[in-house]
């Protein structure tokens, strides 16, 4: 246990699975909006929203726990201790998370929902600290974070951006982004005693059927199922349960604030994606990126030079 729990810390572990993680969600932005499109989900209609969302985290929580079955030689189950938790869990990092998410993105780009979904960063800090005293802040954490948000900052900010907000659209991607910074410290709490996957797997079944029971009975409805619709979903229940087990694993091993600041990475890559994917306007240029992949790289660095004894990435 010591030895993986070393290996868990490591820069040359930490490093290119946060990074994995990082461009599997930064590619849900326009996944998503590539699936609502091509199964016909109307930007008003939130129910069927909620529909494809609740089909899509039920999907990854099968995958999860087959993928993760599979690699433990045994099947992961539940026992009765970790209902209740893992109940919890899926409310703040799937029903709540992505329902605000899922109806807001539909009401805003995905360059507006990558800058506000930015700050998850500093409020899984902020509950971490203030909340579950899980950890201190510190001033490098702050800077940290300060760095990191200036970078998505300046990559989203092009000529042709709209920077309006409204409750309906951006508040939900905010209180999506609150609700993710929730979950990141009920699973660093949780995972001391239970399987990260294990967690993981089930609150995504847990939370994909009730989305789904829900989205149906309010009148959510597909109507029209394509190839390219069915292939957005499998591939966004992928996303979901390689990049959550993943990312569930390391906050099992290193604090919240080591692991919650790669996220800064995840609008980089969902501007990109964006850009390259779907038709928004205010594509960023060459300079804007590098300078902000530039300030998130100091703000990691900065959070995670800390000293042996406060956890760093070694």
């Amino acid at each position: 246990m010591d030895n993986k729990n070393e290996l868990m810390k490591r820069a040359a572990v930490v490093f290119p699975i946060t990074m994995l993680c990082c461009l599997l969600w930064g590619s849900a932005f326009p996944c998503i909006k590539i699936g609502y499109e091509a199964l016909s989900v109307a930007a008003d209609d939130s129910f069927t929203q909620l529909l494809f969302a609740g089909i899509r985290f039920f999907l990854a929580g099968i995958l999860t726990i087959i993928i993760g079955s599979a690699g433990k030689r045994k099947l992961l189950l539940p026992d009765a201790g970790a209902m209740p938790k893992i109940m919890l869990l899926s409310l703040f990092q799937t029903i709540l998370q992505y329902t605000f998410f899922y109806i807001g993105l539909a009401r805003t780009t995905g360059m507006k929902s990558s800058i506000i979904t930015a700050s998850n960063v500093f409020l899984a800090i902020i509950i971490s600290v203030f909340v579950f005293r899980q950890e201190k802040l510190t001033v490098r954490k702050t800077i940290g974070c300060i760095l990191g948000f200036a970078g998505v900052v300046i990559v989203n900010l092009t000529s042709g951006a709209d920077m309006g907000f409204r409750l309906s659209g951006e508040g939900l991607i905010f209180l999506s982004a609150a609700s993710y910074s929730v979950s990141s410290s009920l699973t660093k709490r949780y995972s001391r005693k239970y399987d990260p996957v294990m967690l993981s797997g089930w609150q995504f079944i847990f939370g994909g059927a009730v989305m789904t029971a829900v989205g149906t009975i309010m009148g959510g409805h597909l109507d029209t199922v394509t190839a390219k619709g069915i292939i957005m979903l499998i591939y966004l229940a992928f996303v979901s349960a390689i990049a959550f087990s993943l990312w569930g694993v390391l906050l099992k091993y290193n604090p919240v604030s080591k692991i919650a600041v790669f996220g800064f990475m995840n609008p980089v890559f969902g501007v990109i994606l964006s850009a390259l994917l779907l038709s928004e306007s205010g594509t960023p240029e060459l300079w804007r990126v590098v300078v902000s992949l530039i300030l998130i790289a100091a703000g990691i660095i900065t959070v995670n030079l800390q000293t042996k004894g406060q956890g760093s990435i070694e």
